[in-house]
C-alpha cells in the first residue's frame, strides 16, 4: 500500500528519500511514499481540487480506521505507563532526607552550623553531611577532634550566645563522654536561669543496635534521655519523619536529642511534594498512626515501626486488625493518641529495642493504666530487647533484639488467639 504507518525513528527510514514526508499525528507516523505522491500529482492535473480532496479524505479515512485499530493496542499501554509514572510518589532515602533538611535549615538561617567528628572533609561517617562543607565552608561545618566532651561543651556555649549548633555523634554511645554537658549544661539551663537562657542545640547521630558492633556500640538511649526534664527526644522512622522532625529540632528553642538508626539510613520511603517543600516541618510531641486497625494497638519507634508494620501484615492473614502507632517523639510522649487508640482496640503491645526495665514501653504501659485501664480487655504486652549487654555473635545478637515474630506472638496473646506457654521450673 502506498500510504503506510511506521513507528517513530531517529533519522530517515532505510530506503526513504529525503523528499518523503513524515508527520506524527496522535502517536502514528504517516509516511507518503514517492509513487503515491506521483499518483496524486497526476490526478490533480485531470480532476478538480475538490474531487481530489474528497477522494483523499475517503482513502485516508479507510486506511486510518484499519491502522489506528492495530496501533491503539500498542499506544494505550504506553499512555497508561506515562500516566502512572507521572502520578507515582517520589522515593527518598533517610540519609538524603536528613542531608536535605540540614542543607535547607543552614541556608535559611546563618546561625545554624554543624560540628562533629569527620562531618566536613569526610562528609560524615554515614555521609549525612555530604556536600555541606563545600557549600557553607569550614566556619559552619566544623571537623572536631575525637573529644565528645570538648566539642559538646563548645556547642552548648555557642547555643548560650544565640547560635544554633547541630552536634553530631558518630554514635550515641559516644554521647556518654559528653552527658554532663547534655544533662547539666543544656537541659537544665533554661529552668535554672528562670527562662533567661535558651539553649537551641540539636544532638544527633545513630542510636540503638546496628550489626556486629558489640555491647558498647549497640545501646538505645531513648529511655536514658527521655527521662530527663528539659530535653526533647525525637526518633524518626521514615524519610518524612527524618526530614520533618530534624527541621523542627533545629528550629526549636530548647535542646533536642535526635536519635537516628544506622540501619535505616539507606532505606527508601515514598515522599510527597508537600514533604519536599522547604517550609515542611512536623510538630514535636505528635505521633503518627501508620496503619489503622480495630483489634490491637502496637506502639513502636525508629526501626521497630517497620517491624510492627510487617507484623501487622502477618496478623491480617489471621484476621487480626492491628493499629500501628509511630511514636516519632519520645519526650514529649503523645499519650492522647495512644490512649485514644487503646480505647478503640482495647489491647496494647509496646515495642522497643532498648532494655525492658524503666523503658519507653514501661512509661506507655503506665500512661494507659492511669488513663484507660477500664478499656483494656487483656494484659498489656511489652516487647523489648533482652536484659543483657548486646552479644557480639550474630546468632545471639538476633536473639537479643525484638523480631517480627515476637510482635506477632504478643499481639496474638493479647487477642487470645494463642495458648500461653506453660511455666517451667
Amino acid at each position: 500500500m502506498a500510504l503506510q504507518t511506521n513507528k517513530p525513528l531517529n533519522g530517515r527510514r532505510r530506503g526513504q528519500s529525503k523528499r518523503d514526508q513524515a508527520t506524527l499525528q496522535n502517536g502514528v507516523v504517516w509516511t507518503i511514499t514517492a509513487p503515491f505522491a506521483l499518483y496524486l500529482a497526476d490526478q490533480t492535473l485531470r480532476r478538480s481540487s475538490a474531487q481530489v480532496r474528497s477522494e483523499e479524505a475517503k482513502m485516508l479515512g479507510i486506511v486510518s480506521r484499519k491502522v489506528l485499530g492495530q496501533s491503539l493496542g500498542r499506544i494505550r499501554p504506553a499512555v497508561w505507563a506515562l500516566r502512572n509514572y507521572s502520578s507515582a510518589e517520589k522515593q527518598m532515602t533517610v540519609r538524603d532526607a536528613l542531608n536535605s533538611a540540614l542543607d535547607e535549615e543552614m541556608s535559611a538561617d546563618p546561625k545554624v552550623f554543624l560540628m562533629g567528628e569527620e562531618v566536613g572533609e569526610y562528609q560524615g561517617a554515614y555521609k549525612i553531611s555530604k556536600g555541606l562543607l563545600e557549600k557553607y565552608g569550614p566556619e559552619r561545618v566544623l571537623d572536631t577532634p575525637i573529644t565528645e566532651a570538648g566539642f559538646t561543651g563548645i556547642g552548648v556555649g555557642a547555643a548560650y550566645y544565640g547560635l544554633k549548633p547541630v552536634v553530631e555523634f558518630m554514635t550515641f554511645n559516644f554521647s556518654m563522654q559528653a552527658i554532663d554537658h547534655i544533662i547539666n549544661s543544656a537541659a537544665k539551663s533554661n529552668y535554672m536561669s528562670a527562662g533567661q537562657i535558651s539553649v537551641p542545640i540539636v544532638f544527633r547521630g545513630p542510636n540503638g543496635a546496628a550489626a556486629g558492633v558489640g555491647a558498647q556500640h549497640s545501646q538505645c538511649y531513648a529511655a536514658w534521655y527521655g527521662s530527663c526534664p528539659g530535653l526533647k527526644v525525637l526518633s524518626p522512622y521514615s524519610s518524612e519523619d527524618a526530614r520533618g522532625l530534624l527541621k523542627a529540632a533545629i528550629r526549636d528553642p530548647d535542646p533536642v536529642i535526635f536519635l537516628e538508626n544506622e540501619l535505616l539510613y539507606g532505606e527508601s520511603f515514598p515522599i510527597s511534594a508537600e514533604v519536599l517543600d522547604s517550609s515542611f516541618c512536623l510538630p514535636i510531641g505528635k505521633a503518627k498512626i501508620e496503619r489503622e486497625g480495630r483489634d490491637v494497638t502496637i506502639t513502636a519507634f525508629s526501626k521497630m515501626v517497620g517491624f510492627a508494620l510487617k507484623a501487622a501484615d502477618i496478623l491480617a492473614k489471621d484476621g487480626i486488625s492491628a493499629e500501628i502507632i509511630n511514636l516519632r517523639s519520645i519526650r514529649p510522649l503523645d499519650t492522647p493518641t495512644i490512649n485514644a487508640s487503646v480505647r478503640k482496640t482495647n489491647r496494647l503491645v509496646t515495642v522497643e529495642e532498648g532494655f525492658p526495665q524503666h523503658g519507653v514501653g514501661a512509661e506507655i504501659c503506665m500512661a494507659v493504666v492511669e488513663e484507660s485501664f477500664g478499656y483494656l480487655d487483656a494484659p498489656v504486652e511489652r516487647i523489648a530487647g533482652a536484659d543483657v549487654p548486646m552479644p557480639y555473635a550474630a546468632n545471639l545478637e538476633r536473639m537479643a533484639v525484638p523480631q517480627i515474630e515476637d510482635i506477632v506472638r504478643a499481639a496474638k496473646r493479647a487477642c487470645y488467639r494463642s495458648t500461653a506457654m506453660a511455666a517451667t521450673a
